[in-house]
């Protein structure tokens, strides 16, 4: 079985339940981050996998980081002030194609994750008022469409863009007598890069180079 390794960056829209405007509606927060896995070739024919892009599934590793001022008072306990908060994240993804033909490509990723939290008050004196451990378990919907291949010009191909929505629940609290909640909805919409093209274009021009030889 051969593996392709793949890897690209990742930025999200989350709509934590605790970060909301004047008027109660959540409000979305950047979170930053990067993946990197292998591509798993099926065991079976999948009829809706082919045109040479015949993965089954995508499974590695992936770490996320937030920094978001909250303007919310009260938010942790015994506390009175705004603060900063500082997340860093490590998941664990499985991600199972559904469609996977030419330059569409449909997949469902699910990731478990380990984060650390920090909580420091406003102000410029840094003051660290909580930390905690948290659990999160995320499921959702990729969409993503590459470029197609020019003969003249195949680094067009590594590249395209993608729609991802999904949900994030958090199986433990980082703390528990807080309103602190990373619950909620997500999505991403941007450019993408398809490293395994790269790669695959790179066996070929060595290939080439070798037969001219």
């Amino acid at each position: 079985m051969s593996l392709t390794f793949t890897a690209s960056t990742d930025q999200r829209f989350f709509f934590f339940s605790d970060t909301r405007n004047e008027n109660g509606r959540r409000t979305p927060v950047s979170v930053y981050g990067i993946r990197a896995g292998f591509l798993f070739p099926p065991h079976d024919a999948r009829p809706e996998l082919s045109g040479g892009r015949s993965a089954s599934f995508k499974a590695g590793l992936g770490f996320y980081f937030v920094n978001q001022d909250i303007n919310r008072p009260g938010l942790l306990p015994n506390t009175s002030e705004s603060v900063t908060r500082h997340l860093r994240i490590a998941t664990a993804y499985y991600e199972r194609y559904l469609y996977r033909k030419k330059a569409l490509e449909v997949s469902l990723p699910l990731e478990l994750g380990y984060g650390h939290s920090r909580y420091e008050r406003h102000g410029g004196t840094e003051e660290e008022v909580a930390r905690g451990v948290f659990i999160p378990l995320g499921v959702g919907v990729l969409t993503a469409y590459q470029f197609p291949r020019i003969r003249w010009f195949r680094p067009l191909h590594w590249f395209g863009f993608n729609v991802l929505g999904g949900y994030r629940f958090i199986l433990k609290k980082d703390v528990p007598a807080s309103q602190i909640n990373y619950t909620g909805f997500y999505i991403s919409v941007g450019p993408s890069f398809f490293l395994e093209n790269l790669t695959a274009d790179l066996k070929y021009w060595r290939k080439k180079r070798k037969q001219k030889k």
